[in-house]
């Protein structure tokens, strides 16, 4: 088995469930009393989210590959990042360490891939949804065509996550506003929704929604268990 290093704390209430998901997997593959081996460095968010919001990436690329270099340092054979959104610096990760790393958009691309869907509906932050760093790895390298809200509703699931989801907050209002926006992207033709931060998964589940939900960290967390169990 291979050492899995994670990069978390963005926020810690996701990460939390990369290590849950890890060690789930691990265990379903090789039973008994075996789980995953893995190193995290967490950073602060608040840092993140200050930067974030000034718009300085060049500033938390940095961090990442500082981040990066840690893990590597410390015996990682395969980087995560554990966020959606901070993977428009993944360049600085991946251009800065001799190990893999796996990004979380080939893998989510991968598994909707393998369900045979084409049309899809994307939420996460308005980074997420706004920029290419992400799209384009769904259009290009897997074919898929991307529905995002409309521009109201994606102020409406941004401010939900800054505001609510990062902080430990997730209400049934919130839920609801999601669903809806959801419901909205599958009468535009959406085949499934992709809930591209992952804090959304801890709000909405596949019983919120008639559609595939595909809850990123743990397509990312289940794909790094496969890879560091292959051999």
């Amino acid at each position: 088995m291979k050492t899995i290093g994670l990069i978390g704390g963005m926020s810690w209430e996701s990460s939390k469930l990369y290590y849950e998901f890890l060690n789930t997997r691990v265990k379903e593959l090789m039973g008994g009393s075996h789980s995953a081996k893995c190193i995290m460095v967490s950073v602060n968010f608040a840092e993140i989210e200050y930067l974030t919001f000034k718009g300085d990436w060049e500033a938390i690329g940095e961090l990442m590959k500082q981040a990066a270099q840690q893990l590597e340092s410390a015996g990682a054979d395969i980087v995560l990042l554990c966020t959606n959104t901070i993977h428009l610096v993944s360049s600085y990760i991946s251009e800065s360490i001799t190990i893999p790393f796996l990004h979380i958009a080939t893998t989510v691309g991968n598994s909707i891939k393998n369900k045979g869907l084409k049309k899809i509906a994307l939420l996460g932050t308005k980074f997420t949804m706004e920029k290419d760093f992400y799209t384009k790895t769904l259009m290009n390298d897997f074919g898929l065509e991307i529905l995002i809200p409309d521009m109201n509703d994606r102020q409406i699931v941004h401010d939900i996550i800054y505001n609510e989801l990062v902080k430990g907050q997730f209400t049934d209002v919130a839920k609801q506003k999601n669903i809806n926006i959801i419901n909205k992207l599958k009468n535009q033709g959406a085949q499934g929704v992709i809930l591209g931060c992952t804090e959304l998964p801890i709000l909405i589940s596949a019983l919120d929604t008639d559609i595939p939900i595909f809850d990123t960290s743990k397509i990312h967390a289940y794909k790094a268990v496969e890879w560091s169990l292959k051999d």
